[in-house]
């Protein structure tokens, strides 16, 4: 099987990375090449975050490949959360090549370096521009079709390289009508600046995956709705949501009829699947529910914080079938 055949069966959020990858390759060569020979920061500047584009691109493939393997004896939950890894190394990457174009911007406003080839480096960023542009718009159309935590970091991280590009642009043309190189250096400040302040979001998103922050207040409104408007339902509790980027977790406990039988209890639960699941078709949902003939949230607390004694919990649940018993009778 060739290359291009090998790329045809990669899915959509691999062959994102892909492209993500050659494209970012092709702009380092020219602006690094261009940037050393002009001796100007701000292409010098874009030609690094080139290179760091391609290097992070090449490890989003992998962590892609590694988030898509299925649930194994050792890894029971998949391994999704490795998207969040890789978004917060992403992140930090890229917050340490922004401090490195701010050095060189300083730099060169202390040693007065200045700059050469400003047609030439025009030319090449206007190129650099035009890449980006449609690179970003793929991108973000698979984010939107995928849902994938790493392409939309991707197309986040590129969509900043566009605007920190523009930048670049306008600093040569500057230049190049003023002769005030240090006007290049400022640019080259700004843009270390801006790479750092959108490498945050990027670091941010990743963090809260990894430590297992809720689905959108919005997604679990919509939960809630629909285990409440479920008629057999008397109530729930111990509603718990978390995402590792690929897949949603849902857990909660039912409170139905105790003389129900566990095939009609099963039947509703399978409903409520359903629903769930459909509030966001694009990801992987693994729902949970759990079955009670009251309200044990006090029991769930205890548990979770390591308190609870068994026997007492024995004594507390015959205490509960006996009211409900007594409700019935």
């Amino acid at each position: 099987m060739d290359l291009i055949s090998k790329i045809k069966n990669f899915s959509k959020e691999r062959r994102a990375t892909v492209v993500a990858t050659a494209s970012a390759t092709l702009l380092a060569i020219i602006k690094l090449v261009i940037g050393i020979l002009s001796g100007s920061v701000s292409v010098i500047a874009s030609a690094i975050d080139s290179i760091l584009d391609t290097a992070i691109s090449i490890f989003n493939f992998f962590a892609i490949k590694k988030a898509e393997e299925h649930p194994d004896d050792f890894f029971n939950y998949g391994k999704g959360k490795i998207q969040a890894i890789a978004a917060v190394i992403e992140g930090t990457i890229i917050t340490i090549s922004g401090l490195y174009i701010i050095y060189e911007a300083i730099s060169k406003i202390v040693n007065k370096k200045t700059t050469q080839m400003l047609d030439v480096s025009v030319s090449v960023m206007i190129i650099s521009i035009v890449v980006t542009w449609f690179l970003v718009r793929y991108l973000e159309r698979v984010a939107k079709e995928t849902d994938s935590m790493v392409v939309k970091s991707d197309a986040l991280h590129y969509k900043a390289d566009l605007l920190s590009n523009g930048a670049v642009l306008l600093a040569l043309f500057l230049v190049s009508i003023t002769g005030l190189d240090f006007i290049d250096a400022i640019f080259g400040l700004a843009i270390g600046a801006y790479i750092i302040y959108s490498a945050y979001e990027i670091i941010k998103d990743g963090v809260l995956i990894l430590l297992d922050r809720s689905l959108d207040p919005e997604i679990v409104a919509k939960i809630g709705e629909i285990i409440s408007n479920t008629p057999e339902v008397k109530g729930y509790h111990w509603l718990k949501t978390r995402t590792d980027g690929v897949h949603n977790y849902v857990e909660f406990h039912l409170v139905l009829d105790p003389h129900m039988t566990l095939e009609e209890a099963h039947k509703i639960a399978d409903r409520l699947n359903c629903k769930i699941a459909s509030l966001d078709p694009k990801r992987g949902w693994v729902i949970t529910p759990h079955f009670d003939p009251y309200d044990d949230e006090e029991i769930n607390v205890l548990f979770f914080e390591g308190n609870i004694n068994c026997q007492e919990y024995e004594n507390k649940s015959s205490k509960e079938d006996k009211k409900e018993d007594d409700k019935k009778s």
